[in-house]
């Protein structure tokens, strides 16, 4: 079981079992992320998925790993790293799982809960419109977002999202 997933360099061929996640298309980048993987036993091992590094998010509760590239959203099975589905990647910049196990992603304007079939949001409401919407991480059970007020001229917003009433606030 994968207890661990980062994005990180491209290794060095043969320091690590390498997995390739490609889907054929014509549309593909020429960008490449790789993503560290780690069992339970400390085993450590590559996954290099199409297009280039948004971010990785993992859930026990879903026992699903998410990898969010500039080409795909892949949905990977944390007990055996199989690649489960994949989504053509059209606006979503960021991407975490929630201290309970929700996946939360955004676009440049709107946060959502993500369903795990990976075709199915909840718009999270809120106080605000938003613009330029930046993850930066979980302090506790709040996720701390950084973006500017639509339409504000630049004005900076710093939001948390309650990790349990999905609600956001100005913090």
């Amino acid at each position: 079981m994968i207890i661990d997933a980062q994005i990180n360099d491209q290794p060095f061929s043969g320091d690590y079992l390498e997995r390739i996640y490609d889907i054929p298309s014509p549309w593909n980048t020429q960008g490449w992320t790789w993503i560290k993987f780690t069992e339970e036993d400390l085993t450590e091992w590559y996954g290099n998925f199409r297009g280039f590094p948004h971010s990785v998010a993992s859930s026990v509760k879903h026992q699903l790993i998410l990898v969010l590239t500039s080409d795909y959203l892949f949905k990977i099975n944390r007990s055996s790293g199989e690649l489960l589905g994949y989504e053509p990647q059209s606006d979503y910049r960021c991407l975490t799982a929630s201290p309970a196990g929700d996946f939360i992603v955004a676009d440049y304007y709107n946060i959502y809960l993500l369903h795990p079939d990976l075709q199915s949001v909840t718009s999270i409401p809120s106080p605000v419109e938003l613009d330029m919407i930046e993850f930066k991480g979980w302090k506790g059970n709040k996720l701390q977002i950084n973006c500017i007020e639509f339409l504000s001229e630049d004005i900076p917003l710093a939001l948390e999202l309650d990790g349990e009433r999905l609600e956001i606030s100005v913090r």
